[in-house]
Formats: structure tokens, C-alpha cells, sequence
């Protein structure tokens, strides 16, 4: 029998064994013609606050609008700062850019990926106004010292859980909660091929504070609260119901794609964990990990030549990222400069992400560790 090809993210494979469930739900929403706020955004919005045990979830047109609607929301002003991570993607300080608002970018930490609290603390101002953090590849930042950090100097914290929905932090007290539920807001994309993601756009805000969900909702549809009376300035974005009705189905599997992730990455650990050329991703302290994707660090080897020798066996790598942010051209400011950020810059020259997902087979997984470790002699 002959290996089924390996993706980067096999989502037709994941779709065969919910086909049913998936088709009958997009069937239900066709019969009704209510496309857009139907019966099944209602019930997936009312599905994932019970998940995340969190007040209330606003769905939104992408991750990027969420971001985006989040921060208007705060009512922050042109030349107010906001602090987040320049190794990550782009979407963060976009947002903050396209409001006027000063993005800030910091340095992040070399085992986790994830926003350095020390180089947070060196950023502050008086004009600092939020935090950012990017929970990336699938971990949460450490919450609880940006969290105290945020109440010392006032700030708001808006997190960026686009790729780690269903992760748990786990504070000093025990309290454990879910990723994207601890900041004042929190924001997540359903992209197709995040671990919880529908058949197109769709993303989702999160909130316990009433006030800021009202504001949310309100500017998510145009500054309405009542139809037709426009109290803020808002934006047009919004989940559509077929969108709602695959996510409906996927979130009652969430868990499970969860663990078939997790088994997939044990079994790279073990394969790479004791070879000097290949560093394994470092699992926080107080976080779990959903790897969204499962990135190496290598340590004198020549990544393109490895991207290459692996595309040759069939093995799809990718390398997210390969630019921080202070180094984008689009992102160009006199404020920094190439060695200002240096762990965010090393770890753009030396990460590499292989095939995550929750089809892996062991034959595939094997075939993937051996191709890998040949290649890195």
C-alpha cells in the first residue's frame, strides 16, 4: 500500500471522517437561506462560550478584523502606543497601524517563541496604552506576570490566540483557563487550516467584561446596537452561518484534534529530542501546547539545503518566520534596527516548521523523523 502524500495540513482527510455531520449542518443552513447572522452562528457562539467558559464570544469576519475591532474598542488614540511581539505574524501590528495607533514591538523568548516580559518592561511609556501578546505556534505567553505587569502600569491586555485556541494556563493559584480568556479581550482566527477552522474566513472575539461586549458587537455591525442608529464608527465584519455550521461540528471534536496533534509532536520528540543539530519545542511551564505548528530550531544546518533535500522526499517545511516584524519593509522605523531585537532575528534564521496535523499516520511520521535526520548528518 502505497503512503498517502504528506501535507503541511491535510484538511480533506479531516473532513472525510465529518463529512456527514459537516454536509447535513452547510444542508441545514442552505434549506433555511438565512446566510448571514442565522440560527447557526447563534448556536456555535453559544457553543464555544460554554467551551472556552468564557461570557461572551462575538464572531467576526477573520482573525485580523477581531484583532482589529478589538482595539477599537478601547477607544485608543492616534500616537497611543501598543506593545507586541516582533517575531510573529504580521496581523498584529498591522492592525494597530491601520488605526493610527504607534505599534511597539519587543523581543520574545528563545525557548517558548513567545513576548519576553523583560523586554515588555523596557517598553513602556507613559504613552503605552495596550499589550499584545501573540500566544504563537499554539502556547500562551506567560499570562500571569503580563497580566500583573498590565495592572502595575494600567494597561490593557488584548491577546492574540489566532493559533492556540484550546490551550489551558494554568496560574499559581490553579485557576486554569483557556487561551485568548485571560486579557481584557481576547481574539482568534478560524482560517482553514488553524486547529479549529471552518471551510473559508471566520474569526471570534472574546470577552468577560459586559461594557466591552456590548462596544464590540456594536462596532463589528457598522456602530449599530439598534438597526439604523449608528453610535460609534464601526466596520462590516461578521461569521456567515454556513462558515458557523462546519465550526459547530469541528468544535465537538476540538479536544481530539488537540490530542492527535500533541501524539504527533511526543513522536517527533522523541525522534529529534537527543540530536545536538535539532532543538524541540519547549513546552511552558504553565501552558499546554496545541501545536499549531511544530517548529525546530536548527543549530548549523543549512535550512534551505534541509527545505530543499526534504521537498525532493515528498515533505512539505515551512519557515514561519522569516522577517520580525522591525525588519519589514512596510515596517520600517528609525527607531529600530537590524540587532535591536536579537533573539526574535536568530530564531528567523534557524526555525523550520514540519508537517502538523491531526492525520499524521505513524508511517508518514516515521518517514518524516528519518527523512529529517538523514538530511542533518
Amino acid at each position: 500500500m502505497v503512503m498517502k502524500e504528506i501535507q503541511m495540513v491535510d484538511l480533506q482527510s479531516q473532513y472525510e471522517k465529518i463529512k456527514n455531520q459537516v454536509n447535513a449542518g452547510i444542508q441545514e443552513v442552505i434549506d433555511s437561506a438565512a446566510f448571514i447572522k442565522g440560527g447557526k452562528v447563534i448556536d456555535f457562539q453559544k457553543d464555544l462560550e460554554k467551551y472556552l467558559d468564557v461570557k461572551h464570544v462575538i464572531p467576526v469576519g477573520n482573525g485580523t478584523d477581531a484583532l482589529q475591532i478589538a482595539l477599537m474598542a478601547l477607544g485608543l488614540k492616534p500616537g497611543d502606543e501598543v506593545i507586541t511581539p516582533t517575531f510573529t505574524f504580521i496581523a498584529t501590528a498591522e492592525v494597530v497601524a491601520l488605526l493610527g495607533l504607534t505599534p511597539v514591538v519587543v523581543d520574545v523568548d528563545y525557548d517558548t517563541f513567545n513576548i519576553s516580559i523583560e523586554s515588555v518592561k523596557k517598553a513602556i511609556t507613559p504613552r503605552t496604552k495596550a499589550i499584545v501578546p501573540v500566544h504563537l505556534f499554539g502556547q500562551n505567553a506567560d499570562m500571569e506576570a503580563l497580566l500583573a505587569l498590565a495592572k502595575e502600569h494600567n494597561l490593557y491586555v488584548i491577546e492574540d490566540a489566532c493559533q492556540s485556541i484550546g490551550s489551558v494556563y494554568t496560574f499559581s493559584d490553579g485557576r486554569k483557563v483557556q487561551s485568548g480568556c485571560m486579557g481584557d479581550i481576547g481574539c482568534t482566527s478560524f482560517f482553514p487550516s488553524k486547529n479549529l477552522g471552518c471551510f473559508g474566513d471566520g474569526g471570534a472575539i472574546f470577552t468577560n467584561n459586559d461594557e466591552l461586549a456590548t462596544k464590540i458587537r456594536a462596532i463589528a455591525n457598522h456602530g449599530m446596537t439598534v438597526r439604523y442608529y449608528h453610535d460609534v464608527v464601526g466596520v462590516n465584519s461578521r461569521l456567515d452561518s454556513i462558515q458557523a455550521a462546519v465550526l459547530q461540528v469541528k468544535l465537538q471534536y476540538l479536544d481530539d484534534y488537540i490530542a492527535a496533534r500533541q501524539k504527533a509532536a511526543d513522536y517527533y520528540d522523541k525522534a529529534f529530542g537527543n540530536n545536538e543539530k535539532l532543538t524541540i519545542p519547549a513546552r511552558a511551564e504553565k501552558s499546554s501546547h496545541v501545536f499549531h505548528q511544530y517548529t525546530l530550531k536548527l543549530n548549523g544546518v543549512d535550512r534551505a539545503a534541509l527545505q530543499k533535500s526534504l521537498s525532493e522526499k515528498g515533505i512539505p517545511a515551512m519557515v514561519y518566520y522569516p522577517v520580525p516584524l522591525h525588519l519589514q519593509k512596510a515596517y520600517q522605523d528609525s527607531r529600530y534596527k537590524a540587532g535591536d531585537f536579537p533573539v526574535a532575528e536568530k530564531l528567523s534564521a534557524c526555525v523550520l516548521s514540519l508537517p502538523m496535523h491531526t492525520e499524521l499516520s505513524d508511517e508518514q511520521l516515521e518517514y518524516i523523523t528519518k527523512s529529517v535526520l538523514e538530511s542533518v548528518r
